[in-house]
């Protein structure tokens, strides 16, 4: 049997007229850029979290750094993260010439541990990035506390998590900003690159709107150094024709991730969500200490998985001059050893999640 880890052909057969249909709308009207689209999604996007306001932009990436300028975050200044995550989370810090101050994770959820963010709090301290890994949100309520203490900002990274829930609030709308990506493999995914930046506050909306194109309040005026950040008219078609069925694919990914755990309970310690939490399930990650063997035996037999992430953020040659070393954040360095993920999306059927278990289990 020969599986496709993300099932991105299934997912456009399943809607392929639509999709058709709306890309030949736009490409009709020639309104690539800040078409009639955008709007309407941000609007759909904007609904579907609760939150006041959405604001597409050209990926995930961009999202982040968006989030930090309206922020005003620059030189001098710290930014609280994890280092158990993408590359992005981290550099959009360093890009803007701040520094970013990681803070271990928790063990079984892989998020952020809440609990150690504080003692990382200074007076240079202006905004903690928990990233909402995997599909399930962090301790929200915790560092939002920490952040109303301490008079700093919380930026949800949401990359993974679009639609998952926290005590029954959407992710996206659960702080001062959020961001999540709609890279195609992501669990609402376009054709391309996009991402979006929510917010409940008018004026930080206001500004990334304007950061995201070049920094314009009105055509050849420009109030901030900005970016060509935007979403293009055909990803927020594309979007627009995904949202319609969303809803029904986070039930299938969670239906997906249940038989996975009565397959693999009696053999693995399978992923833990916490009682107040959904998930949307962007990866269904294992911990092995044999991976990397597992791993190219899976794959002999027509099984693809992948490793996110095979090295934490601390001990990427990029970061060197921040001064961290092997065994600063134990609970990542091991969990980076051990991670592996099996195909997760809203394809996989029954019979194939059953042969990667099977060929799995002969391995353990």
């Amino acid at each position: 049997m020969k599986i496709d880890f993300a099932n991105l052909k299934r997912a456009y057969q399943a809607q392929q007229k639509e999709f058709d249909l709306a890309l030949q709308k736009v490409l009709d009207s020639t309104k690539y850029i800040m078409g009639p689209e955008v709007e309407d999604l941000e609007n759909q996007l904007s609904a579907f979290t609760g939150s006041n306001h959405a604001i597409s932009c050209s990926s995930g990436t961009d999202a982040l750094l968006l989030a930090l300028m309206a922020l005003d975050i620059g030189p001098g200044d710290e930014v609280i993260t994890t280092p158990f995550s993408f590359i992005s989370t981290a550099e959009t810090i360093a890009l803007l010439g701040a520094k970013p101050v990681f803070v271990d994770i928790d063990e079984a959820s892989y998020n952020i541990d809440a609990s150690l963010i504080e003692s990382k709090i200074n007076p240079t301290t202006k905004a903690i990035i928990p990233v909402s890994l995997f599909g399930q949100v962090s301790d929200m309520d915790d560092i939002n506390a920490l952040g109303l203490k301490h008079n700093i900002s919380v930026i949800e990274d949401a990359a993974q998590s679009f639609g998952a829930t926290y005590k029954g609030k959407r992710s996206c709308n659960l702080s001062t900003l959020a961001c999540t990506s709609f890279f195609p493999s992501k669990p609402l995914g376009c054709f391309g690159d996009g991402g979006a930046v929510f917010t409940n506050n008018k004026g930080l909306a206001e500004k990334i709107k304007c950061i995201r194109l070049h920094g314009q309040t009105q055509r050849y005026n420009h109030k901030y150094i900005g970016l060509g950040a935007r979403l293009d008219t055909l990803q927020a078609s594309v979007l627009l024709v995904k949202l319609k069925r969303y809803e029904e694919d986070i039930k299938r990914r969670q239906e997906v991730a249940n038989r996975y755990h009565k397959l693999l309970q009696n053999n693995l310690n399978t992923p833990q969500i916490n009682k107040e939490n959904t998930s949307v399930w962007a990866q269904y990650s294992i911990r092995l200490t044999s991976r990397d063997e597992v791993q190219k035996k899976l794959q002999e037999k027509g099984v693809p998985t992948s490793v996110h992430y095979p090295k934490p953020m601390h001990l990427q040659e990029c970061f060197e001059y921040l001064g961290y070393k092997k065994g600063d954040f134990p609970v990542s360095e091991s969990v980076s050893k051990e991670i592996i993920s099996l195909p997760m999306n809203p394809y996989i059927s029954p019979e194939e999640q059953e042969y990667i278990c099977n060929e799995l289990k002969k391995l353990l």
